[in-house]
């Protein structure tokens, strides 16, 4: 049997997918695609249409390696900064995608930052 940690990773990665049948970037409405790990978290806006990303932040980048990578403050961070680079792209419309991760603590501050930060969704 598989250890604790590999089938929530599994089981993430299936709801993920489960998810993703039903949500795709477009280039009118990119996709806003979030990662939590234990220590960092991550946010791209995607256009699934031509396989390109449009804007990106995390909290490996040195701008924000300031801030500890596994709190809620830092993913507000985040939020804030793929905001403000996806309005630079031109992109104030788009569609969630929680990466298969409960919309609970730092995906949640996450999404709020980016609402507050002029993204529609």
């Amino acid at each position: 049997m598989a250890t604790t940690a590999a089938r929530k990773r599994t089981m993430r990665i299936r709801r993920h997918v489960r998810v993703r049948k039903h949500i795709a970037g477009t280039t009118a409405r990119p996709r806003l695609a979030v990662f939590r790990s234990g220590r960092h978290i991550s946010a791209q806006v995607i256009d699934d249409t031509t396989g390109r990303t449009l804007a990106a932040a995390s909290t490996v980048e040195a701008a924000l390696r300031a801030a500890t990578g596994g709190n809620v403050t830092a993913a507000t961070a985040v939020g804030r900064l793929v905001a403000d680079r996806a309005k630079s792209a031109g992109v104030t419309r788009v569609v969630f995608d929680r990466g298969g991760f409960r919309y609970h603590g730092r995906v949640a501050a996450l999404a709020e930052a980016a609402r507050e930060g002029g993204l529609e969704f």
